[in-house]
């Protein structure tokens, strides 16, 4: 009788394995794990991006927030000027803090334009409404010849 329960339970056992296992397969088949270029399509796809000249626009205008998603080490080499600084890495934990005004306009950059589109998006999932996010980044408005600080 033990023997039997025994081989019933690792019967049991088994099959729950090869039910997870072939969930995780059907997990992968059916396109649910995303890539990182997945997630920035999904960004870009549900925030406005802008131009270097058109930030240079609104810059020039004032009312606009320009917030920098870059390292701190990035951020030694020149920022755009006034622009406030929050790491990508810690926009769900400290936003809050740098910008209390969800209704604020909102331009994000960082180097390239990935990571702004990212925290942009994060922004917006998060109750933000007016965030922009500079296309090509500091890279652009800098190839621009915009001034930094």
């Amino acid at each position: 009788m033990k023997r039997r329960n025994f081989l019933l339970s690792l019967f049991v056992f088994f099959v729950a394995a090869i039910f997870a296992v072939s969930s995780a397969s059907n997990v992968l088949a059916a396109g649910k794990v995303k890539t990182a270029k997945d997630f920035l399509s999904e960004a870009k796809a549900n925030i406005k991006e802008i131009t270097p000249k058109e930030a240079k626009a609104l810059f020039d205008k004032g009312g606009v927030i320009f917030l920098d998603v870059r390292t701190y080490k990035e951020v030694k080499k020149g920022k755009i000027p006034g622009a406030k600084h929050l790491q990508r890495g810690l926009i769900e934990f400290k936003i809050k803090n740098v910008l209390p005004d969800k209704n604020a306009k909102v331009v994000v950059y960082c180097k390239s334009g990935g990571r702004s589109a990212l925290a942009a998006y994060t922004l917006k999932q998060m109750g933000y409404t007016n965030v922009m996010s500079l296309k090509g980044g500091f890279k652009a408005w800098l190839k621009a010849g915009y001034p930094i600080e």
